[in-house]
């Protein structure tokens, strides 16, 4: 954008600038991603004739009247030969009082290119395509971050008269909403957050979709809103994956097809009641993975002036309100060098509750030399499915812990070996410390939780056996599209 204004200004006045110095200096953008919307420009800044601005074609230019219009030279060559054309009386005419009488409207030009041209990106159709290979569309998978990707669209249900429909896929990423929905005004809005991974033997898995379908119901429930059977949500997942194939991030970069479905109220709803429609949509995002070199410690701040949820509120489902809060605090804690921030509950101001977007782990030492896996449990806590199947890895044969949720009170802080976050999106977090006011909590090792991160991950992946049948293949566009 900078390039394309520092571009803009010269156009101002065309006696200022020679026409000569504005093509070099389009020129020198024409390879570059911003200036691909000016290329039908320069076809027709080539065709233009440099003294009168008229256009080149079949016929009569104004400054030239009585003979045949000539197109102007856009080289140095071409230029050089116009010139030795002129001083022989066979090419163009003089251009002193020409230039003068009729300045070319070089901003128009610039302008019209913009009116004219559409810098949307366009997907090819093998792209859209069910059939297309995994990590087809070719991004540059290492390093796409965790931000909204374009793809092929998204997945739309439409809940009215008491039933859900069929459902249909929209390629653009927009949706059209009446300016007194529910969802604007008072929040009537629950999400996911799930993911497919693209696995060793090929095959591409979504990753536990069924507990999210479940927690959906809980918060659809919460929230007055029409309940999303599972089957439903799980083939909207399918549809969204299978559609968007060419997005799977390729197995080996570490990277995850991020899924967001959410169901929200929309139409026109002006008393505070539900809303008459209601709309499941299902995203399909590719993501990177969070450490692409490991896990990195990370500092925390204890949140004691804020609440993530008010007692018997709403925290304990994933309604869209509770992180717009957040927001404020994060950012905070961000300017004092804390990524994230740890709740306690809203009632005491004694027990642990989660971060701002994972819940809380902490592993302590037994007397025996195992480890207790502890994570909290209060009413107004989200409870992850990582978590939840965290827990179930930690407890098995493979780590042999002893798990514990239960309420967590803050004193515990000292007592714990290693603390970690989870989430969906992070899989894992290690804590460097936790500031507590004046009282720093300090951990020096996460050699455990590291451990239980590489062991998850390699399970998401099909690199070790899935003996709790977390992941399920995903099936052919074919066979979940309408």
């Amino acid at each position: 954008a900078a390039k394309a204004a520092s571009l803009k200004a010269p156009l101002k006045d065309s006696t200022e600038r020679p026409p000569q110095v504005v093509r070099r200096r389009i020129g020198r953008l024409a390879a570059t991603r911003e200036a691909r919307a000016l290329r039908p420009a320069l076809a027709r800044l080539a065709a233009h004739c440099l003294p009168c601005g008229e256009t080149a074609r079949p016929g009569r230019c104004r400054c030239t009247r009585a003979r045949p219009h000539a197109p102007a030279a856009t080289t140095p060559r071409a230029r050089a030969a116009s010139s030795r054309a002129a001083s022989s009386g066979s090419g163009r005419v003089d251009t002193s009082t020409t230039m003068r009488r009729a300045p070319i409207r070089w901003r128009s030009l610039w302008a019209s290119s913009f009116r004219r041209t559409a810098p949307r990106r366009q997907l090819s159709d093998a792209l859209r395509s069910g059939d297309a290979a995994v990590g087809a569309a070719n991004l540059d998978w290492t390093r796409i971050g965790f931000d909204f990707q374009r793809t092929n669209g998204f997945v739309k249900f439409t809940w009215s008269d008491g039933r859900w429909d069929d459902g249909v896929f929209e390629p653009e990423p927009y949706l059209k909403l009446h300016v007194m929905s529910s969802a604007i005004h008072y929040g009537q809005a629950v999400y996911e957050g799930a993911k497919a991974h693209h696995c060793e033997d090929g095959e591409v898995r979504l990753w536990n979709i069924r507990a999210n379908a479940n927690r959906m119901l809980e918060g659809s429930a919460r929230m007055m809103m029409p309940e999303v059977p599972p089957d439903l949500f799980v083939r909207g997942c399918q549809w969204a994956v299978a559609a968007n194939r060419a997005f799977v991030p390729p197995h080996g970069t570490g990277g995850a097809m991020y899924l967001r479905p959410y169901i929200f109220g929309h139409g026109p709803q002006l008393g505070l009641s539900p809303a008459p429609t209601f709309h499941f949509c299902v995203l399909a995002i590719p993501v990177a993975s969070y450490y692409a070199g490991g896990l990195q410690p990370i500092d925390v701040k204890v949140a004691r002036d804020y609440d993530r949820a008010a007692p018997q509120g709403v925290g304990n489902v994933k309604a869209s309100g509770n992180y717009g809060s957040d927001i404020k605090v994060s950012i905070e804690a961000r300017s004092e060098g804390y990524p994230t921030v740890l709740y306690l509950d809203p009632k005491e101001k004694r027990y642990i509750e989660e971060f701002s977007v994972s819940n809380f782990i902490g592993l302590r030492e037994t007397r025996g030399g195992g480890m207790t896996y502890v994570t909290p449990d209060t009413p107004t806590i989200l409870k992850s499915a990582t978590n939840d199947m965290l827990m179930d890895l930690a407890g098995s044969d493979a780590f042999g812990m002893t798990v514990e949720r239960r309420p967590v009170d803050v004193a515990e802080l000292p007592e714990f070996k290693e603390v970690a976050g989870c989430g969906t999106a992070v899989v894992m977090m290690g804590i460097n410390s936790i500031t507590d006011g004046t009282t720093v909590h300090k951990y020096g090792s996460i050699e455990n939780v590291e451990k239980l991160y590489t062991h998850y991950r390699a399970i998401q992946f099909g690199e070790k056996p899935d003996p709790f049948g977390w992941g399920t293949v995903c099936p052919h566009l074919n066979d979940v599209a309408t």
